[in-house]
């Protein structure tokens, strides 16, 4: 895997990637690293043979690749992303229609699969105990700011994460795994006009 994230610039990808269970298989092969169908399929709930297909859609758009195996057995297929995420821009979809309904249906998708992360967490939240509820936060703020400030507030916030997303990474890899856990950061930044 690259150390980059893969910018999505062509409605092909986009919609490759933007298919309900697609972006499920991404997301969970993000996650765990490598996985083969079986493995994925079994958090999906779905047929190894359609998880294998859709795998085989995402890899076509180079989105993941085939990865070293991690068994013995020759006849599992390792996959793992390829590269470090994925970045799409609305403005790479803005100049004709079919790509500005495309980026639309993939936004809408993006967020119903993040808020169905949110409700999971909410109805599990009592397992995890007083110190990731404490830790865990979600917020609303109304500011009054300039789409240049808004944007320099953007690249602030991903400076911030990288560096805590580096850290901690590099803590992991030193062995420091007690009390580690995956942690998603979903944020939306808007205009509106009341």
């Amino acid at each position: 895997m690259s150390g980059k994230k893969r910018e999505v610039t062509d409605v092909g990808t986009l919609k490759a990637l933007a298919h309900p269970l697609r972006m499920k298989l991404y997301r969970l092969l993000f996650v765990a690293g490598t996985a083969t169908a079986s493995q994925l399929a079994e958090q999906v709930d779905e047929a190894v043979s359609l998880v294998s297909y859709h795998l085989r859609k995402l890899a076509e758009h180079g989105l993941i690749e085939a990865a070293e195996p991690r068994s013995k057995d020759a006849r599992e297929r390792w996959w793992q992303p390829a590269s470090d995420g994925v970045s799409i821009r609305g403005e790479d979809f803005r100049d004709a229609p079919e790509k500005v309904a495309a980026h639309l249906a993939a936004s809408r998708l993006f967020t119903e699969q993040r808020a169905d992360m949110y409700r999971a967490y909410l109805d599990e939240r009592a397992h995890w105990g007083p110190e990731w509820n404490e830790a865990a936060h979600d917020s609303e703020s109304l500011t009054r700011l300039t789409a240049s400030e808004l944007a320099a507030f953007q690249q602030d916030l991903l400076d911030l994460l990288r560096k805590y997303d580096e850290a901690g990474r590099a803590r992991e890899a030193a062995g420091d795994t007690e009390g580690r856990e995956h942690v998603a950061l979903h944020v939306y930044a808007f205009p509106f006009r009341v």
